[in-house]
């Protein structure tokens, strides 16, 4: 996955960067093409190296904050001893996913990582109502500021109403977000097909104290004035 270069969303990763008097929060927005390199296509050739076939359907779990009575269950694909699982994506889909986490976080590795730790999101309003409602909760006028030049910005480099939106749910274990202080965190993915391109938005949010053990007491905020000339 190579990373397309973007000074808007530079300048909005540097204001995603915000001290409050309860938390942390460190935002990081990237643009990536699904065009395959060197090293993506020895990857790619890794994770079917049992043969199967890319178009193969892997199953997804639903969204959070779906419960079991939901209506959004009918749309179930399956249903075995773990319980039903909503949507599918093909595994060649999948690996790009996987691919956009490991060339975000160089210092894990995700390609054992499975379809289920993934959800497909029921539409682009819910994602921003999820992500609007968490960074306003938390940040307040920096973020109601923001947003507006935020989601601009998305929509200009990937085309929102032409996206399927995932989201990645893993269990702590391999979470990168998994460490003390984390308060919350979330990880979304806009893929629009015909672009073949991906946007992968990653935030958290860290209980103030746990910063400087992270190293992230030192981030630079952007002035807002920055932000909006």
């Amino acid at each position: 996955m190579k990373l397309l270069e973007s000074t808007r969303f530079e300048a909005i990763n540097n204001a995603l960067s915000i001290q409050t008097g309860d938390s942390r929060i460190i935002g990081r927005i990237e643009s990536y093409s699904c065009k395959m390199a060197g090293g993506d296509k020895a990857l790619y050739k890794r994770f079917n190296a049992e043969g199967m076939n890319p178009n193969n359907l892997q199953a997804l779990s639903p969204p959070q904050g779906i419960s079991p009575g939901s209506s959004y269950y009918s749309r179930s694909t399956s249903g075995d001893e773990d319980g039903p699982l909503c949507d599918t994506i093909s595994r060649k889909t999948l690996f790009y996913l996987i691919a956009t986490l490991n060339s975000s976080f160089p210092d894990y590795d995700f390609m054992d990582v499975k379809s289920h730790e993934f959800s497909k999101e029921p539409s682009r309003q819910w994602v921003t109502n999820a992500i609007d409602s968490n960074l306003a909760a938390t940040a307040g006028e920096h973020y109601r500021l923001l947003g507006p030049s935020l989601w601009a910005a998305i929509d200009d480099e990937i085309s929102l109403e032409n996206c399927d939106i995932y989201s990645y749910n893993p269990d702590l274990a391999s979470d990168p977000f998994g460490e003390d202080g984390c308060l919350w965190s979330f990880n979304y993915f806009f893929y629009n097909k015909k672009l073949k391109r991906i946007v992968f938005f990653t935030c958290r949010a860290i209980n103030p104290r746990y910063t400087l053990d992270s190293g992230f007491g030192s981030d630079f905020i952007m002035d807002e004035d920055d932000i909006y000339d």
